[in-house]
């Protein structure tokens, strides 16, 4: 039997990690490319797998790429390599604009050259800015109004992406919006929202919240990689040159909100409410066009989510979650 042949570009990462034992699960074929910015370990048990390559490199390294790409014939590929979140993007301007832009314009172009058949983008609800009207839902028609240089060249992507190539019968691309992500990975992150909340009050800290009132669409990593394998599965007339939020339109929450679902598994907890009234970005996001028109569905919600991170944290399987590796970002230890 021939196995579908996946190339995942920052598979080493949060998100990335878990979508290739997803993938290999699945029985695909998997090629993982990635510069190990925060280190591999992540990938340590995939070592053996016959059916996993992986090659270390940055996508701007367009000379390897093009290699790998020529080598291969790939069914798919998933573009998730890029400088992630709106920090880590604000610190490195430069680097920013060639990843997430150049070198993903040239991936997306390269893979039609190649005859590739689907290209997933991870997207982000970012892309929505801040809601016009405080008591709507923003969805995949909303107006994008991005108010970071992280979500401005995810959106600059997608236009180029659904918009401004040529389209084809034989290319299928799709963007996924993705919601604020958290939980557990096996390359794990300190530096999200529900992540943080917990593992501080976990720890016994006080923690301080800036901007209680402000909306976020929320969703599990391990959603996640679900929502990559339903879009490789579906037929392409109901996925090419199409965009769906990520999540479940029940899991927005205010930060407000987050913390009293911590404050029920840990009724102790020490909050410091800070007022601030002009956080840029304040959406609620609809996620049904995913659920009606491909049939995802979410496993996990923000409850789930909190009770592994503190368990994990409190069981001490994580025995030093302030060490700089699960930040995107230089972190001072709190």
């Amino acid at each position: 039997m021939n196995l579908k042949k996946i190339l995942v570009t920052g598979g080493a990462g949060y998100v990335g990690s878990g979508l290739l034992r997803e993938l290999l699960n699945e029985g695909y074929n998997v090629t993982c490319v990635d510069n190990l910015m925060f280190g591999g370990e992540s990938l340590l048990d995939l070592w053996h797998n016959k059916n996993f390559e992986f090659y270390n490199f940055d996508i701007n390294d367009h000379i390897q790429l093009e290699k790998i790409l020529s080598a291969n014939d790939f069914y798919s590929v998933i573009h998730l390599a890029a400088i992630v979140g709106d920090p880590a993007c604000k610190l490195n301007p430069v680097l920013a604009e060639k990843t997430n832009w150049q070198s993903s314009k040239w991936l997306i172009d390269k893979c039609i050259e190649k005859g590739v058949s689907k290209f997933i983008f991870a997207s982000t609800c970012s892309n929505y800015g801040k809601m016009e009207d405080p008591k709507e839902y923003v969805d995949e028609n909303s107006i994008l109004a991005p108010v970071s240089l992280y979500a401005e060249l995810k959106v600059k992507f997608e236009k180029y992406m659904l918009n401004e190539i040529e389209k084809s019968d034989t290319f299928s691309p799709t963007s996924l919006r993705f919601s604020t992500v958290y939980g557990l990975s096996s390359r794990m992150r300190f530096d999200l929202t529900v992540n943080e909340f917990t593992k501080d009050l976990a720890l016994g800290k006080e923690l301080v919240i800036y901007g209680e009132q402000f909306w976020r669409p929320y969703c599990h990593v391990k959603d996640f990689s679900n929502a990559f394998l339903t879009v490789l599965k579906s037929p392409d007339e109901k996925v090419a040159y199409n965009v769906f939020n990520v999540g479940d339109t029940n899991e927005n929450y205010t930060k407000q909100m987050l913390v009293e679902e911590i404050k029920k598994i840990l009724p102790s907890a020490k909050i410091k409410y800070v007022q601030k009234n002009d956080d840029p970005r304040d959406y609620r996001v609809n996620c049904d066009k995913i659920k009606k028109e491909l049939g995802f569905k979410i496993t996990m919600t923000v409850p789930d989510g909190i009770l592994e991170i503190k368990r994990v944290i409190q069981e001490e399987l994580i025995k030093d979650p302030e060490n700089q590796k699960y930040y995107n970002i230089p972190h001072e230890r709190k």
